[in-house]
């Protein structure tokens, strides 16, 4: 992918959108500034050849010259020595370092000088001090049982042959069409029903399954780089280029990525580039004596809200290691891209703390940090270039505009951003409007309130809203009533309407997707517990940091019928519900509703009656909890249609009111024949969403 020159040019961003014309300058010197330093970085080598620093720095076995080679980054550094199983813990000339310029430091050792599995760190000297470090580019780091204390290990285990081919697009589709994306969301270690820290083979073994069952053809996988607490969820980085070993071995990880490929589903992992951990003996935090080696000096140097460390963008030996970070779990692994995390935090000076982001000045008010959106723009092309079929996705809440639009067209290059606004709304919307006041127009208004030129996935709730102090969708709508009354037959009123909701809220925030949609592991089933990791607080218990899986798998409970309806949901959309890449020329159906592939047909606040249509699909929604509707009339585009889908049929815990074996015809009407509809009529339940598919 060649950056355009864009001196002169206008950019397709500011064409499809005007009220970027004021920015356009801005944009463009952002654009220059990425392809100046990519420029000067790589002197005109190509930037995926270039982010390859972790095929040079790092412990090697060199196998064809029978050697290991030890290489680090480390200018402030007056001597370096390796020191570990290999030499009982001492400092040996033998596992010294030497300076090879750049501040870099080598070392080149016999094969019978280090073997598999020993633990060793690197002993680091400066002017007027010193300390033990774990690599940079370390690739595995474990912990001991007793002591707790992490070190580096050697891990020259055979190199796994991956068994499956990777998903590939489906070739029916033509011109701008794209699969969907289906996320499911989830973290490794929380996922068992025992109390205890889940490993690679036995989610690959237990839980893959349950996803592919689902329909799900994308998991995203919190916490795989190594963080020294586990009660982080991963966010808190310590070893970049380490998959985490609390779960188990590489080559498990690998086995478990090359079985979701089988399975059908790409798979993407949480990368956390935004910060990193302040732990010195595990991190980079004071590599090489100064604290700077890495990230910002000064005020700028550590983040207020997280208790971490911020990365100096501009430096160019950290563009290297974060970019070749980048490619390395895509080569490494085979993973298929990247939720980006804390990409507001990245993208501000202010980290987006305490800023009211309320309109386009906002974004570019000299409060932007350059580098950042500079290392973000490099960060996409790398990935792509590595992977053109890559994804990458934005967690981004300020909603700056042109972070998933094309880096050609002036953007940063993401191919989606979470619509981070949708599980907001949901949480405002439960906490503080009484059902009857719920407007169905509106709902659907929240749902599309996207901009059209970039691609976003939705979601009602992630794993945000399942941690200790937050509450689950489920837990705001039934509340403690989960404990007692969701088994068959024992409902109450409470039980019922959250029941209801939860398919409802589902099904409006999935079917209206331009991109892609997200659940977090067992929220998809309405999981009774919230999200805890074992720490002092609770004494140190694992009770909460797992999942109940035999809670879905008893007949008898509720959780069964909502797995269910999740099942039917994500396959029926899957199969027809496609996004497309966006053009300077799209037309907006209806003043207010910002995704033009989804078209609204008939909105009556008074009855909270809602219809909406994407390709032959027809969404029917009656938010309304105290009425009924018996042959209601919407004008829809004329046809014959079918039920597919019925948020009220008893297998997903409904009332089975309809009867869903029966074909709906339109009635025809004049004086809208000319607009190719005509008139509807069906029973409508109280609380709940009709699918219909036009045959």
């Amino acid at each position: 992918m060649a950056m355009k020159d864009i001196e002169t040019s206008k950019l397709p961003i500011v064409a499809r959108d005007p009220y970027l014309e004021p920015y356009e300058g801005a944009l463009k010197a952002r654009a220059e500034y990425a392809k100046n330093k990519e420029a000067e970085i790589t002197g005109g080598q190509a930037l995926d050849q270039w982010a390859s620093g972790y095929l040079y720095f790092g412990l090697h076995h060199d196998r064809k010259n029978k050697q290991w080679i030890m290489r680090e980054w480390a200018p402030n550094a007056t001597a370096i020595y390796i020191k570990g199983d290999m030499n009982g813990w001492q400092k040996d000339e033998k596992y010294r370092l030497q300076p090879i310029g750049n501040g870099v430091w080598e070392a080149k050792m016999p094969e019978e000088a280090i073997q598999h599995e020993q633990l060793y760190k690197l002993l680091v000297e400066w002017q007027g001090g010193y300390g033990e470090r774990i690599p940079s580019y370390v690739r595995r780091v474990v912990q001991d049982e007793q002591t707790k204390i992490f070190s580096a290990q050697v891990w020259d285990e055979p190199e796994y042959e991956w068994k499956n081919k990777k998903p590939t697009p489906d070739p029916s589709l033509k011109g701008r069409e794209k699969e969907a994306l289906f996320i499911y969301e989830c973290h490794i270690g929380m996922s068992s029903a025992e109390e205890k820290v889940n490993s690679y083979e036995e989610f690959r073994r237990d839980v893959l399954p349950r996803i592919a069952k689902l329909g799900y053809n994308c998991i995203q996988i919190m916490a795989i780089q190594e963080h020294p607490y586990y009660g982080s969820f991963g966010y808190h980085v310590s070893n970049f280029f380490a998959a985490s070993s609390r779960f188990g071995t590489p080559n498990e990880l690998k086995a478990l990525i090359d079985d979701a490929h089988g399975h059908g589903m790409k798979v993407i992992m949480d990368l956390v580039h935004s910060h990193a951990v302040k732990n010195e003996l595990e991190g980079l935090g004071n590599f090489d004596g100064t604290g700077y080696q890495y990230f910002h000096d000064g005020p700028r140097r550590e983040h207020p809200a997280w208790d971490s460390l911020c990365f100096n963008y501009g430096k160019n030996e950290v563009l290297h290691f974060l970019l070749s970070n980048c490619k390395f779990w895509l080569d490494e692994y085979d993973f298929d891209g990247y939720r980006f995390d804390g990409v507001t935090s990245m993208i501000y000076r202010s980290h987006g703390l305490g800023e009211d982001f309320n309109g386009y000045g906002s974004y570019f008010n000299g409060n932007e940090d350059g580098d950042a959106i500079m290392y973000l723009t490099l960060a996409n092309k790398v990935i792509h270039e590595v992977k053109p079929d890559a994804i990458t996705i934005a967690e981004e809440m300020s909603g700056m505009p042109g972070l998933a639009a094309k880096i050609e067209d002036g953007g940063v290059g993401f191919d989606y951003r979470l619509a981070m606004g949708i599980p907001d709304f949901w949480i405002k919307y439960i906490k503080e409007q009484k059902d009857e006041d719920w407007k169905a127009g509106h709902i659907l208004f929240e749902m599309t309130n996207r901009r059209e030129d970039e691609k976003t996935i939705s979601y009602a709730e992630s794993h945000d809203q399942a941690l200790v102090g937050d509450k689950t969708i489920i837990f705001r709508l039934v509340d403690a009533d989960m404990y007692w009354h969701f088994e068959h037959g024992h409902s109450t009123y409470m039980v019922d309407r959250g029941i209801a909701l939860h398919k409802m809220i589902r099904l409006v925030t999935a079917s209206t997707i331009n991109g892609g949609y997200l659940t977090f592991m067992g929220n998809e089933f309405g999981h009774p517990e919230w999200i805890d990791f074992p720490r002092e607080g609770n004494g140190w218990s694992y009770k909460y940091a797992r999942r109940q899986w035999q809670l879905v798998d008893n007949p008898n409970f509720y959780f069964a019928d909502l797995n269910r309806f999740d099942e039917a949901m994500v396959h029926l959309l899957k199969e027809n519900v496609r996004v497309q890449d966006p053009t300077a020329d799209e037309k907006k159906y209806h003043i207010g509703q910002h995704l033009p592939w989804v078209m609204k047909w008939w909105d009556n606040e008074g009855d909270q009656v809602v219809a909406y249509s994407r390709g032959d699909l027809l969404f029917i929604f009656n938010w309304n909890g105290q009425k009924s509707f018996s042959d209601y009339g919407m004008l829809v585009p004329e046809g014959k249609y079918k039920v597919v889908l019925n948020t009220d049929a008893k297998e997903f815990a409904g009332f089975g009111l309809a009867d869903d074996s029966v074909e709906h015809f339109t009635e025809h009407d004049e004086l809208y024949a000319e607009d190719g509809k005509g008139w509807l009529k069906m029973y409508l339940p109280a609380r709940s969403a009709v699918v219909l598919k036009r045959c």
